[in-house]
């Protein structure tokens, strides 16, 4: 568990405390879902659409209030207001659950998964269910994954198109161990920097590139620094939706109904918004002045293999990487 609260976060508390008076009344309970994301982003969407289905199911009496773009701050001070029990509901990357859940970091091993069915089968069997699950010892509780699509490498002035091409490139990358020893592996240098500091990082020459899928490339901006975009589509790391504990232990178990069949609509309808967005972001980008690559995947999957040797004395790991291969 987090231990350090930071200010930012102690901020957001109190300004969560003078809503306080607006969070429920006799009739209607009210959940605060608070985020990081643009309001043009796709997974913002598929929330705005889960608050309708919310509702709309019952009928007025449970409804979501959302905090976009960071409102409440990062994706870490939203977990730390989860677990405090100060916000309900937020969305992190599945990299960031790795400090907490060991098992998260099966999806930030380069190429795990075959096609894009492969990945929803995954994320929609029993396997996904326990991943969900990992982490309530620390106050977490999944909900859903939201297709976050495939991560790409963009650059400033270098064009990917072999691993070659990566070495001495200062890469930034999420705060994850995994996309760090990935950088490693293609002879890069990984340099973790925050979502919401690496805008001004690339303009200023801080890191060469970043990796991120279509759509988080274009809403970012990003796309105004770096001209090229080389899709070899290296890990499919998911979005993953939380609830506190201590919210979900106040939910009845007819509003806990009401919540998980709204989750499942939103999460149906976020993928076609995905699909969508990720047409429109590389059409918008290329006419941005973007140049697209579609480099030959195998050099990166085989450059990567040694990853697979983390996990070697890890029998709980080896085991959930050969059911998620095995996953029809």
């Amino acid at each position: 568990m987090i231990k350090r609260i930071s200010f930012l976060t102690v901020f957001a508390i109190t300004f969560l405390v003078l809503l306080s008076g607006c969070k429920s009344d006799q009739t209607t309970k009210t959940l605060r879902l608070g985020h990081s994301l643009d309001t043009q982003h796709p997974v913002h969407k598929a929330m705005v659409i889960l608050g309708e289905k919310l509702v709309e199911k019952s009928k007025g009496k449970l409804k979501v209030t959302i905090y976009p773009s960071g409102q409440l701050g990062g994706e870490r001070e939203c977990l730390e207001l989860l677990q405090i029990g100060s916000l309900d509901i937020t969305k992190v990357s599945a990299a960031v659950l790795e400090n907490f859940i060991p098992e998260y970091k099966v999806f930030s091993v380069p190429y795990m998964f075959r096609d894009k069915a492969h990945t929803f089968s995954v994320f929609d069997s029993e396997i996904g269910e326990n991943l969900l699950l990992k982490g309530e010892k620390f106050r977490l509780r999944g909900l859903t994954f939201y297709d976050a699509g495939s991560r790409s490498f963009y650059m400033k002035e270098n064009p990917i198109k072999s691993p070659s091409d990566l070495k001495g490139k200062k890469i930034r990358v999420q705060k994850s161990n995994m996309a760090v020893a990935m950088v490693n592996d293609l002879g890069g240098s990984p340099t973790p920097i925050s979502w919401g500091e690496l805008y001004t990082a690339l303009q200023q020459g801080v890191v060469d590139g970043a990796e991120n899928n279509p759509p988080s490339f274009y809403t970012s901006k990003h796309y105004e620094v770096c001209k090229f975009y080389s899709l070899d589509e290296h890990t499919a790391v998911p979005d993953v939706l939380l609830i506190g504990t201590d919210t979900w232990g106040r939910l009845n178990d007819q509003e806990k109904k009401w919540l998980q069949e709204a989750v499942e609509e939103s999460k149906i309808a976020q993928r076609k918004l995905w699909a969508a967005s990720e047409t429109e972001s590389l059409e918008a980008v290329k006419k941005a002045g973007v140049t697209v690559i579609y480099p030959d995947k195998k050099p990166f999957e085989e450059q990567t293999k040694g990853i697979l040797e983390l996990f070697k004395d890890d029998v709980a790991m080896k085991s959930l990487i050969l059911s998620i291969k095995n996953q029809q």
